[in-house]
């Protein structure tokens, strides 16, 4: 039965794509002689078309890039800087990936670069790690492979080339947003607008301009262009070279997308369930929503081995949506119409998918072999309310900004450029006409093959429906984490210049005010033409000599401290010295340096995030025996006390890194409301400057500036003295 099935469902998409071949030049000949034009002059039209649409598209991408990359010579002086202070530049986790970058090219190879990476024990002290796995460092990878082959090494430096693929990128994320409003909208008008409120609103749409080398940044612009393929492959009456187009570029985007960043597969678990709603409500043809189900199989399985066998990916909510939803659906084909059963499925359709999804993946973690991130978990059940915690881990990532709800300023940033406002309107009337035709669905009237402008209904047409939904669950993460925001923010820009420059929603709205002065069709037309005009003028006035400014003021970003810091350990320190400090300092002196070190600004492995919090104990109340204990039993050689953060004064108290240490560790004593720390040692860092007993018994001062105090930690002979 099952074999029969699925016969019957590849007949019918040849079948569907051979009339859907011969059905639309008869559609469009009919046409064109009723306006009394030759099928020659409108091939010429349609070409001239999507030539200069395609010309937009990439000019948009292009000048993005460059703008990029002028505004980032304006802020750091790049070409101006030895490269000592353009790594500096590089901050926490940015300088880690880059650093790798760094020794993939110094590598005799490129195949003993990747096996020193694989096998990697020249990075944090007593661990051996495979940082291709554990940090993602594909990216890395293809850009030095890039560099070496292509010859650029006499041309260009390394830190220009890679600066200029991520800059690339960007390009090409805002090329995709641009081809994927115009495919919605059917005018390249809309993809100008997205690009201009992409840009106008950069703090919110991207990160580039506060971490380059970030996982998102190599990630993101393929999972646009994976958005704007299957925008395309979801429309009806597509023909058959379309949509085979769609569905490889659909394949190649998801699995690359996969392989850049290590998060991506919950951002496809956000995507599934958007075509799963798509397809319950049956607004969508469910042979192409599973095909898409089969891409997303297919690249977890190859991710699975081509990622060193990454278990994470098996007990991935992805795989047990997608699994699940496959397991029903042959339920679904293998039961007769009409039964008793049948009907009880298809009304328990969504209650049985989410429940086998659920049980999937609770056998999936009890039977695979996995490292379970317990601090995501936690970190869940704290921020939802659910627990309390006093660990130093859990509160600081609850302290920071991107962990926490979106402040007013982005919700004012949004409305000032006037993105917000028409945001709302486009998902109001898209979310109403999708009700109605779901309400028409239940009521047994079937959906329109093609949907006429007169016909008013946008909410019919597959592609609309899933960008309404999918942005909608961004929204919702949006609101919970700022963070993500970034994932958001762009197909807002992208909804809503559609929108705005749709005649299809338009006319939706006429038909529910029923206009009877002017003609409906006509005014949907002047305005989905006049409304991004206006737009796009009021954009330009207010935006565009700010944005100019931008580009031509000279900033400095210059932090003579670290480079002190980091040219004394160059000359001065071992080469064997294994440096021991905040973790994003210690990401700094990796790269800079090449020292080895005791910690990484890194969140994803529960050891290292114990060692950080270790580690952060040289800015609590502890003893000189306990921080000496901690710091030899990492065969740390040397201290850096950041006069930053011990003298930190936060703007919110409580998360302060010396504040969150005292609640761990219990020296908060509460007393009418207030909260005092209290501990018999005073803070450690502070105590350390005065160079008395017992601290000079196990550190020795060997180097400070107005920021940084450098101690080499004694040996046991020198701690008995």
């Amino acid at each position: 039965k099952m074999s029969s099935g699925a016969a019957d469902l590849r007949q019918r998409k040849k079948q569907n794509c051979t009339e859907s071949d011969k059905m639309a030049p008869e559609e469009r000949n009919k046409e064109n002689s009723k306006l009394g034009r030759s099928p020659k002059y409108m091939l010429i039209q349609r070409f001239a078309k999507l030539f200069f649409g395609c010309l937009a598209a990439v000019t948009s991408g292009m000048m993005y890039a460059v703008y990029l990359s002028t505004y980032h010579e304006r802020k750091f002086w790049f070409s101006s800087r030895q490269e000592l202070e353009r790594e500096i530049t590089f901050q926490g986790d940015s300088a880690i990936y880059y650093s790798f970058y760094k020794e993939l090219l110094k590598a005799p190879s490129f195949e003993r670069g990747v096996y020193e990476l694989t096998h990697n024990n020249k990075t944090v002290s007593l661990k051996t790690i495979n940082a291709v796995q554990q940090m993602t460092l594909y990216p890395e990878l293809i850009a030095s492979v890039l560099y070496q082959a292509s010859g650029s090494e006499e041309v260009i430096e390394p830190v220009y080339f890679y600066i200029g693929i991520v800059f690339g990128l960007q390009g090409i994320y805002v090329t995709a947003l641009f081809v994927t409003s115009w495919v919605m909208s059917g005018t390249w008008l809309a993809g100008m607008l997205t690009v201009a409120w992409f840009i106008i609103n950069r703090t919110d749409t991207t990160r580039i301009d506060y971490s380059i080398p970030s996982r998102e940044n190599w990630a993101l612009p393929y999972f646009a262009c994976q958005v704007a393929a299957l925008t395309g492959y979801l429309k009806k009456n597509l023909n058959c070279s379309a949509e085979k187009f769609c569905y490889l570029l659909v394949s190649a985007s998801t699995y690359t997308f996969m392989m850049m960043w290590e998060y991506s597969h919950y951002l496809l678990l956000v995507q599934a369930v958007s075509l799963f709603l798509l397809d319950s409500f049956s607004l969508a043809q469910t042979e192409k929503v599973h095909e898409v189900y089969k891409i997303y199989l297919f690249s977890l399985f190859l991710g699975y081995l081509l990622q060193f066998e990454n278990s994470t990916l098996l007990v991935s909510p992805l795989l047990s949506l997608v699994a699940a939803l496959m397991f029903s659906k042959c339920l679904q084909m293998n039961m007769k119409k009409g039964t008793f059963l049948s009907r009880l499925l298809k009304i328990m359709y969504i209650y049985l998918v989410l429940t086998i999804t659920v049980t999937l993946n609770f056998l999936l973690k009890m039977f695979v072999p996995h490292k379970e991130n317990e601090h995501l978990l936690k970190f869940i059940e704290v921020k939802l309310g659910l627990n309390t915690t006093k660990n130093f881990t859990m509160n600081w990532l609850l302290c920071q900004e991107s962990l926490q709800a979106p402040s007013q300023d982005f919700f004012l940033r949004l409305t000032q450029s006037s993105l917000l406002p028409f945001y709302i309107l486009v998902l109001i009337i898209c979310l109403f006409s999708v009700t109605q035709v779901i309400f028409r669905r239940i009521c047994g009237e079937p959906l329109k093959e093609t949907v006429k402008l007169e016909d008013g209904r946008i909410g019919e047409r597959p592609e609309i429906v899933y960008h309404v939904i999918h942005t909608i669950l961004l929204g919702c993460l949006a609101m919970c984490l700022e963070g993500t925001k970034y994932l958001w923010t762009p197909y807002v820009c992208m909804l809503a210049a559609f929108g705005v420059c749709s005649p299809e929603l338009w006319m939706t709205l006429f038909k529910w005010l029923r206009l009877k002065a002017v003609h409906p069709i006509l005014l949907a037309l002047i305005l989905s033409m006049a409304v991004p005009t206006i737009i796009g003028f009021s954009l330009w006035k207010e935006f565009f000599p700010r944005i100019m400014t931008e580009l031509s003021e000279l900033q400095e970003f210059y932090d003579p401290d670290t480079v002190e810091l980091m040219t004394w350990i160059k000359r001065q320190a071992p080469v064997a010295a294994v440096f021991a400090g905040s973790p994003q300092l210690m990401g700094v002196i990796k790269l800079c340096t090449g020292w080895m070190v005791s910690s990484l600004p890194l969140y994803n492995d529960d050891d290292l995030l114990k060692r950080n919090e270790n580690i952060y104990q040289i800015y609590s109340k502890r003893s000189a025996e306990d921080i000496y204990k901690i710091l030899t039993s990492y065969k740390a050689n040397f201290l850096i006390i950041e006069d930053s953060i011990c003298n930190e004064v936060g703007p919110v108290r409580g998360c302060r890194v010396k504040d969150l240490l005292d609640i761990a560790n219990g020296h908060v004593v509460c007393e009418e409301g207030n909260s005092y720390a209290y501990s018999k040692y005073g803070r450690f860092c502070h105590e350390i400057k005065m160079n008395y007993s017992p601290y000079v018994n196990y550190f020795t001062r060997v180097y400070w500036n107005r920021s940084y105090f450098v101690y080499k930690i004694n040996t046991v002979i020198s701690f008995q003295s």
